[in-house]
């Protein structure tokens, strides 16, 4: 259980930095580097770093949505078939952000073991 939080948070906290200076794939490199270097056994090493982006994403996207009253999230729902519900953005952004998220764990874990 604590390895499964000290993931959780350090993956938060890296995608953070990373995420100040790199494209939206800095993610996957956060969940990787953690996935790397702390190790979760079976789903956890997807289901982890899944929850911790798409928590980060979710987060994030609502703060600057929220910024200027959802108007371009507004738009950007009506033209996906969200019938205009900037929530359910923000919902399917945390899920795309978080199957990023659980791949990058995934491909640390293994690539952590092809090298012991």
């Amino acid at each position: 259980m604590k390895k499964k939080i000290i993931n959780f948070i350090s993956t938060i906290i890296i995608a953070l930095i990373l995420s100040q200076f790199l494209p939206w794939w800095s993610v996957m490199l956060a969940a990787f580097i953690t996935g790397l270097f702390i190790s979760l056994k079976k789903i956890a090493v997807f289901y982890i770093p899944f929850l911790a982006i798409a928590v980060f994403w979710m987060v994030y996207a609502f703060l600057l949505s929220s910024s200027n009253d959802f108007i371009m999230a507004k738009k950007i729902a009506t033209l996906l078939p969200l019938k205009g519900n900037p929530y359910l953005l923000l919902l399917v952004t945390g899920l795309i952000g978080g199957i990023a998220g659980g791949m990058g764990g995934i491909l640390g874990n293994q690539f952590k073991k092809l090298f012991t």
